[in-house]
């Protein structure tokens, strides 16, 4: 639910309906993105802070600094916050704006890749490396060769391949990519370079990974989104497309590549054969929360799955002063997901 239409809500009602309650309440975080390490969950979210920055559709006043970790021993468990794992100071080509990142394991090291607005101004994609899930992370002096726009999420088949996602829109800067490198024009405009309505919608990248997690092996494939007459979304479907924090979980041997729809407010997905797709749009994972956005993970605990999401009740409302929470998710025997509603019947 949008920022604009929430004076009529009664939080404390809202809260007492909502289906999960925050995972962390002494700081705002949000975009979490949570996976399973040597038995325990590891969720990886941004941190919300009120940095004064005008609210508008760039993204401004989403001005996050850093990152922490946070652990549960079980589903059940209390959420320990481990402090701060990684400052933008400490990174040496971003500046500012450290927004949704994700975290994998390989061969015991533990990797953060992270967007963050460079010296220009341009959103890339880095990557931080420790030896514990939970950080301090060290930052490699550059970023990702090749990358761009936000909201990376790195997922592991089951070869031990490992395929970056990445993408969004307006302030995302995804728009600015059409011809194949950064348009700076009118750079006060969110919507500048987006399709006509009738045109297929912007897609999100993948990207198979190097060895050493640091680098793309290959060029970034854009990913496919399909209607159920398998045509490409168009940018007017507004209620279907893509818009931002692109996910890929994996479930009875099929691939799902889960999304948000940013200004309509859904978490969708649609379902293929490999990391690559196409993607056979399905349905909404989620419906809308309130505060501006929506975005996700979907992580595998025992056996059941997960959707690790936010929203901004815990700031009344504020749209960039989010909260992190979770619920269980399930499946129909056709492999289609049951849709949530975020406040069972109040909105």
């Amino acid at each position: 639910m949008p920022e604009d239409n929430i004076d009529h809500i009664d939080f404390e009602k809202l809260n007492q309906n909502s289906i999960s309650k925050p995972l962390i309440t002494k700081l705002y975080t949000a975009d979490p993105s949570a996976h399973v390490f040597n038995g325990k969950i590891y969720i990886y979210p941004s941190h919300d802070i009120d940095a004064g920055e005008a609210f508008d559709d760039l993204g401004s006043h989403f001005a996050m600094e850093d990152y922490h970790v946070i652990s549960m021993d079980s589903i059940t468990s209390k959420a320990i916050d481990h402090g701060i794992a990684l400052h933008v100071d400490d990174v040496p080509w971003a500046k500012k704006q450290m927004w949704a990142p994700d975290a994998n394991e390989k061969d015991g090291k533990f990797y953060l890749f992270f967007p963050a607005k460079d010296y220009d101004d341009i959103f890339r994609i880095g990557v931080a490396i420790s030896n514990s899930p939970t950080g301090p992370f060290i930052a490699q002096p550059e970023s990702i060769k090749g990358s761009f726009s936000i909201d990376p999420a790195v997922f592991r088949d089951d070869d031990n391949s490992y395929y970056m996602y990445f993408g969004g829109l307006w302030g995302g800067q995804l728009q600015r990519w059409r011809s194949g490198c950064f348009n700076a024009n009118y750079p006060e405009s969110p919507t500048a370079f987006v399709p006509n309505n009738e045109e297929p919608a912007l897609l999100p990248f993948v990207a198979k990974m190097n060895d050493n997690l640091l680098e793309f092996s290959e060029e970034p494939k854009e990913v496919q989104i399909l209607d159920e007459y398998g045509n490409l979304l168009l940018a007017g479907d507004n209620d279907r497309r893509f818009f931002e924090a692109a996910w890929l979980h994996k479930h009875n041997g099929k691939y799902y590549f889960s999304y948000s729809t940013g200004d309509t407010h859904y978490i969708c997905y649609g379902i293929g054969d490999n990391p690559y797709g196409p993607f056979h749009y399905k349905g909404r994972i989620l419906n809308p929360v309130v505060g501006w956005t929506s975005h996700h993970s979907i992580c595998k605990i025992d056996g059941k799955s997960y959707l690790f999401y936010h929203d901004s009740s815990l700031s009344k409302g504020v749209t960039h002063l989010r909260c992190i929470k979770f619920k269980e998710i399930k499946y129909r025997s056709d492999g289609s997901i049951i849709t949530l509603n975020p406040y069972e019947g109040f909105l």
